[in-house]
């Protein structure tokens, strides 16, 4: 299975002026390539100074919304973003160093984790994600059917559990509980400082990101997906660069502008 086709930009996306704005950025596929396996993706050469800069020059309003948990994160970037969401929003620090906040979300029963075992092991090459409120199969390096059969097996799990929700992303399916994505993340970042008062930009390449990126438009801002704007995460890389270099938004490769201060 592979995520839906993009939607080519709204034309309304228009920057926020840079001083304005609240940049926020998914990680796997969107910051970093897709790698055969969650723990082998790799971090390019100053990307996470870039990152910081643009995270001072934005007052400290640069978060980073994954479906990773935060540990995930803090491994790969360190403190470069001034704010992370993890796990689609059921974990959330606002700053380094703070405690993670957590929305009352139910962990999967222990059964539906040595069902998800037995599933993985059946197909070589698969791998099975724990997270703390959920867990991914992935299915990238295992036999073309292993996705079907895994959709069909989880979607029969979930069919008498309303409180869990199943997603396809990019060659996985995740379960998750209801209440938490992206879109969630963005609403409790933007409620207090240093996002509040300010537009948020939410930047992102798959399903999973579109609750963000609607979030951020309803609120006044702005979405782009990779593929539709930037066409992969070294166009992403590259802009983020030169926005860090200038103290201001490059134009995007789209030739989408910052609107007027």
């Amino acid at each position: 299975m592979t995520s839906a086709s993009p939607a080519a930009p709204d034309p309304m996306d228009t920057l926020p002026p840079f001083h304005r704005a609240a940049l926020m950025l998914d990680m796997d596929g969107t910051l970093i390539d897709l790698a055969p396996t969650p723990d082998a993706v790799v971090v390019a050469p100053g990307l996470p100074d870039a990152i910081a800069s643009l995270r001072d020059s934005l007052g400290g309003a640069l978060a980073i919304i994954t479906g990773r948990p935060i540990e995930t994160v803090d491994r790969l970037f360190g403190d470069a973003p001034g704010a992370v969401a993890g796990e689609h929003g059921g974990a959330v620090r606002r700053r380094p160093g703070d405690s993670v906040e957590r929305p009352d979300l139910p962990a999967p029963p222990d059964a539906w984790l040595q069902d998800a075992e037995r599933l993985v092991a059946a197909y070589p090459g698969a791998l099975l994600e724990r997270k703390a409120r959920g867990f991914a199969l992935h299915y990238r390096l295992a036999p073309p059917e292993a996705g079907a059969v895994f959709r069909d097996a989880l979607a029969a799990l979930l069919a008498d559990a309303p409180a869990f929700q199943l997603h396809p992303a990019h060659m996985l399916w995740e379960v998750r509980p209801v209440g938490a994505d992206k879109g969630g993340a963005v609403t409790a970042l933007m409620q207090r400082a240093p996002f509040a008062g300010r537009l948020p930009i939410f930047i992102g390449d798959d399903v999973t990101d579109e609750d963000g990126m609607r979030e951020a438009r309803r609120l006044g801002g702005a979405g782009y997906r990779v593929d539709a704007v930037f066409r992969d995460p070294e166009g992403v890389r590259s802009w983020l660069r030169a926005s860090a270099a200038a103290g201001d938004w490059a134009t995007l490769p789209g030739g989408w502008t910052a609107s007027g201060s």
